[in-house]
């Protein structure tokens, strides 16, 4: 795999994984909390695909 397919694959798993966070405390999926863990997922997301691509 390209490097640049493994920051995308990182960025896909990191947002949905962040996405689901919130629904552990109760909170829906389309909520505003959702919202910021699923950016904050993709950017460690993008992050870790960036490393292991290295």
């Amino acid at each position: 795999m390209s490097s640049k397919s493994i920051i995308w694959l990182g960025m896909i798993v990191g947002s949905t994984v962040g996405s689901f966070v919130p629904a552990l405390w109760g909170s829906g999926v389309f909520s505003y909390s959702s919202l910021f863990f699923s950016a904050l997922g993709g950017v460690v997301g993008i992050w870790l695909g960036f490393r292991l691509s290295r």
